[in-house]
């Protein structure tokens, strides 16, 4: 007698939603669980930073206790490699920087320990530290890329430059665009002689187009570099060519070499009417236009732009850019951190 075998593919019916539901579950639940144990993490190391710094200001308690308490803890708890006497020194300085145990668990927690670190020893104003981390949060930044953009001051550069976004443009994407405008950019990766040409600045850009999406922002995506446009039998071409998923529009950028000129803004504006005839969709909003110049001067720019109906930006970009001395601070190796999340959910299980 032969011995029947089920068909893969007689499968019952609805047990492939059944199927994709469970996993759907099963990675929320995954994900609850680390977001938790993070928050645990957050908040362990937060309290006992706590403790050090009230009994140190309460009682007295000298530089060299944090000494005895990493030895004793270590020998209670050998597995966990978080209580060296430097991380000791973090959590205490994160509980002196953090006085309130409410923000530390409503906002701190929904980022790593090693985060919060980079955070609050490289920035001393508080609104600063909260843009990082909402903006952390919501890009799902790396530690690496975070501490990148901080030393790189993206907070001080977002939302700059000229622009007639808040005329040409309606609410909110006008609000949403402007901060999507930087001044300067940096281009810093690229490692080009401060007189390059254009088209080789341009070329290095597209070669590293994953660093420049970077320094561009969330939401760019790249659609082409001398991009072909005819019109009325002519060939023209677009330097670089983006769309952006969050405004949902094109955005053309033309990079110029040296200062900024007024004549710029109306090649732009030629370039803006023709994208949004031949490119632009019925469900894309109006495109925007980005001028990135060596240097600018910014009543010169807005004069320019006065009367122009397109929204175009005007934006300095530098090639080189000297990390400044007060970012300079040191940090724990990234092998002492990376672990201590890992350790701590093997101490959980």
């Amino acid at each position: 007698m032969k011995k029947k075998h089920t068909s893969l593919h007689l499968l019952p019916e609805g047990y492939t939603e059944f199927l994709r539901d469970l996993k759907r579950r099963i990675k929320e639940s995954q994900l609850k669980a680390a977001i938790s144990a993070n928050t645990e993490l957050i908040l362990l190391y937060w309290d006992i930073g706590k403790e050090i710094l009230e009994r140190q200001e309460k009682e007295g308690w000298g530089a060299k206790i944090i000494e005895r308490l990493s030895t004793d803890l270590k020998q209670e708890f050998p597995g966990m490699k978080g209580f060296s006497p430097r991380n000791l020194k973090y959590m205490r300085a994160f509980a002196q920087n953090y006085p309130k145990r409410k923000f530390v668990q409503e906002v701190l927690a929904q980022i790593t320990w090693y985060h919060n670190i980079a955070i609050f020893e490289k920035i001393k104003e508080p609104a600063e530290r909260e843009w990082y981390i909402h903006k952390t949060v919501e890009h799902g930044w790396s530690r690496n890329i975070l501490v990148h953009q901080i030393e790189s001051g993206l907070y001080h550069r977002q939302g700059k430059g000229v622009s007639n976004f808040s005329r040409t443009l309606p609410s909110p994407q006008s609000d949403l665009a402007r901060q999507t405008l930087k001044d300067p950019y940096l281009f810093d990766f690229l490692m080009l002689e401060n007189d390059a040409e254009e088209r080789e600045i341009e070329k290095q850009l597209t070669h590293h187009i994953t660093k420049f999406l970077l320094e561009l922002g969330a939401g760019f995506a790249f659609v082409g570099r001398q991009y072909h446009l005819e019109i009325s039998g002519n060939d023209y071409y677009i330097d670089l060519l983006f769309y952006h998923l969050k405004l949902r529009c094109y955005v053309v950028i033309e990079l110029k070499g040296g200062k900024f000129k007024p004549e710029y803004a109306g090649k732009l504006n030629f370039y803006l009417s023709a994208v949004d005839d031949l490119l632009k969709g019925n469900n894309d909003n109006p495109s925007i236009g980005i001028i990135l110049c060596r240097t600018k001067d910014k009543v010169l720019a807005e004069y320019s732009l006065r009367d122009i109906n397109k929204p175009i930006g005007v934006s300095d970009y530098k090639l080189t850019h000297a990390i400044p001395e007060e970012f300079k601070s040191s940090l724990p190796s990234i092998e002492e951190l990376e672990s201590e999340l890992t350790q701590y959910l093997s101490e959980k299980s």
